[in-house]
């Protein structure tokens, strides 16, 4: 049976009473029985694909349609009545952790994921939970990862829900009982650190997902399975495998002379397409966005230099083969982290009097793409936000100018954007109404201290080619560099090339954004907030506290004739995890949950969780100030990525200058693993004795620190 077939049985009997009383219509619902369940499926040679515009009240897949265009023609929530928007209801997930989902709601069931990649199919009227699947991901796999235990959300056809589970495995639920059709493990290598915290896609019959892993050291790729069993059916690599033998195939006999050297096989590559895919049913052509290299640095991955294809790529595919048609990469020999992973949209644009069927992306690298999708060909590129790495894209070229001042090879460099990115993974949207399209953008820089002598690490170990990421310890210094890293939704102009409008935050991280034909653009915040704008001029029409970071794109569905409006909340991720003290604005916790709002809504939020730490009397330090210092840079270089650098948590993990007595007592067993069921892994096979009470006395020294200014006077 389809997916779009299935009906709860109370709802068909309501239907029946009705129309046997003799009224007119049935209740309205998400889908009819099979004659408009056919409606949601078209075909592209023989292969069924979904319709999602013949369900506008639905949200049927990751982008809602397959342009990614996160637009919705459902306009009952308008700009007169927005502010009449009241909490309908709120489902608390199971961790409070990162929360990335992009709901999927069809045939009246809303599929949410939370931390963990864990499954909750609820009632999108009540919010009720109709079912749930916990994967049971291992609590310690967050070291195999970048930036959080997040997942963003699930697929949904014929009878099925497909979710990528953090592990790297790629499960199959029944869609009425949560209850495993089948899993494969998607992993190449198991002694690489590969996971997936992206959203699969559904095309032709075929479950499409990429992994994570670039920084840690894995070969990116994206991988096609059959719907109905879980057989692969093919796999695209973006980077070349082994160089002493043959490669697999026409796209890594190209992608082959562009590497130098043999480091970037030791370090795996990178290259793994970990979030953006969007579709083009009439041309049909699957188009990937791959990521950064492992390492960053291209002088220790690929000494001599080199493109090093697909890195920093948009690729098109043929999706019934996964065979290679064109590339265009943005950032050609990346050093900066600067993916193309990043959000790509499909559209049809007026460009210089001729309609321009395109791809557009904001990538990290802080210029707006705007290709012809067909081709490939740059159509425009312009800064969107502030970037120092290149002065221009040459439009003959199609390659950035790079500025010499961001060469971090051989002496340090403050770089914008740096890693978080001019725009990260949180979704844009375009409104075809007002032509713009709505970008999280972010402002924030990076300072790289090259380190030539970087070998591979193996599992569970950053390979960036750079230094420990460090924050100043001075107090100015480090405001300073809290104020360098600022938010904004940005409403640009893709023909015109220029930002029409703005609304700008205490920081970055905010949330993904959706538009509507009601003239309303929705994004949540850092700070804990969840907007609507006018999607014309910008202005604020409505807010109300989320009490929590959100970072999730919101959705909009209708049942019965009511418009209502979702959005995942729970703070985490990459800023407050691997930046700590720099997301202090946003003044969060984490606190996972499913927000839904429609015209009315009398539902309230508990109070947020109230979090003060008291300072315990920490232990005498007893190390010498060499001690102190190798503590740091072990401790920058192996806890920071997770407890923040300089030991200043972002409010998501536990910030270890407050640790009790007890805990201290135990430092070295909570390193050995002996709290791994809580999420924190062993690093004792990267750690000897004295490495470890060296962090251990400059965590001491934190807490001394911090144990002065407290004791301060007050003026």
């Amino acid at each position: 049976m389809n997916i779009h077939e299935l009906k709860p049985l109370a709802i068909v009997m309501a239907a029946t009473l009705l129309i046997a009383c003799g009224k007119k219509e049935a209740p309205a619902t998400e889908a009819a029985p099979a004659a408009a369940a056919e409606a949601k499926v078209a075909q592209v040679d023989g292969a069924r694909i979904i319709n999602a515009d013949s369900e506008p009240g639905a949200w049927l897949s990751h982008g809602r349609t397959y342009s990614e265009q996160r637009f919705s023609p459902l306009k009952k929530v308008n700009l007169e009545n927005v502010d009449e928007l009241g909490l309908a209801w709120q489902y608390k997930l199971d961790v409070d952790r990162a929360t990335e989902a992009t709901p999927i709601v069809v045939d009246g069931v809303m599929y949410v994921t939370g931390a963990f990649s864990i499954v909750s199919a609820l009632d999108p009227v009540s919010g009720k939970e109709l079912w749930k699947y916990d994967p049971k991901v291992s609590r310690d796999k967050g070291r195999d990862g970048c930036c959080g235990v997040a997942n963003r959300g699930v697929a949904v056809w014929q009878g099925k829900v497909y979710v990528g589970a953090y592990d790297g495995r790629l499960i199959a639920l029944d869609a009425k009982t949560g209850a495993v059709a089948w899993e494969v493990n998607t992993v190449l290598d198991a002694n690489r650190s590969y996971t997936i915290t992206g959203a699969p896609r559904i095309i032709k019959g075929k479950v499409i997902i990429g992994n994570g892993g670039a920084e840690l050291g894995v070969r990116g790729y994206i991988t096609a399975y059959d719907s109905d069993s879980g057989k692969q059916l093919w796999r695209f690599f973006t980077v070349p495998g082994d160089p002493s033998k043959p490669a697999e195939d026409k796209a890594m006999e190209l992608a082959l002379p562009t590497w130098k050297g043999d480091a970037w096989w030791k370090f795996g590559g990178g290259g793994t397409v970990w979030d953006a895919m969007a579709y083009d049913p009439e041309m049909d052509l699957l188009y990937i966005g791959v990521g950064n290299g492992s390492s960053w640095s291209r002088e220790v991955r690929s000494p001599g230099g080199g493109d090093n294809l697909f890195l920093s790529s948009i690729v098109a595919l043929k999706p019934d083969s996964g065979e290679y048609v064109w590339h265009y990469q943005t950032t050609p020999g990346d050093t900066w982290d600067y993916t193309a992973t990043q959000h790509m949209i499909l559209a049809d644009l007026e460009i210089k009097g001729e309609m321009r069927k395109v791809l557009m992306q904001a990538p990290k690298n802080g210029f707006f793409y705007v290709l012809d999708r067909k081709t490939g060909e740059l159509l425009s590129a312009e800064k969107f936000a502030p970037a120092n790495w290149a002065t221009h894209v040459d439009m003959e070229t199609g390659r950035p100018v790079e500025n010499p001042e961001a060469d971090w090879s051989e002496k340090p460099a403050l770089v914008s954007p740096g890693p978080l990115g001019a725009h990260n993974w949180q979704p844009m949207s375009f409104n075809p109404d007002t032509g713009l399209v709505y970008i999280p953008m972010q402002e924030a820089v990076a300072y790289f201290v090259p380190n030539p002598d970087e070998e591979y690490g193996g599992k569970g170990t950053w390979h960036m080619g750079s230094e420990p990421i460090a924050l100043p310890e001075d107090e100015k210094a480090l405001a300073d560099a809290v104020g360098a890293h600022k938010g904004h939704l940005v409403a640009w102009d893709p023909v015109a090339q220029k930002e029409v409008w703005r609304q700008s935050y205490v920081t970055v991280w905010n949330g993904g954004t959706l538009s509507t034909a009601g003239g309303l653009v929705f994004q949540g915040t850092a700070d804990g907030r969840f907007v609507a704008y006018n999607a014309a001029n910008g202005d604020k029409l409505w807010e109300t506290p989320a009490n929590t970071g959100v970072m999730a794109g919101p959705v909009t569905y209708e049942i019965n004739g009511e418009q209502y409006v979702t959005v995942a909340a729970g703070w985490g991720g990459a800023f407050p995890l691997a930046l700590g003290a720099l997301s202090e604005p946003a003044k969060v916790h984490p606190e996972a949950r499913v927000l839904t709002y429609k015209l009315g809504g009398k539902a309230t939020l508990p109070p947020p969780r109230n979090v003060t730490l008291d300072l315990p009397e920490p232990p005498e330090l007893t190390a010498s100030a060499e001690v102190i210092d190798q503590g740091r840079t072990l401790y920058n270089g192996h806890c920071g990525m997770c407890h923040g650098p300089n030991a200043i948590s972002g409010s998501v993990l536990p910030d270890l200058r407050y640790m009790t007595p007890e805990t201290h007592k135990i430092f070295t067993g909570i390193l050995a693993g002996a709290y791994a069921s809580k999420g924190m892994p062993s690093v004792m096979d990267k750690l000897d004795a004295e490495q470890v009470e060296a962090i251990h006395q400059y965590i001491i020294k934190r807490a001394h620190d911090v144990k002065a200014v407290v004791a301060q006077p007050t003026s």
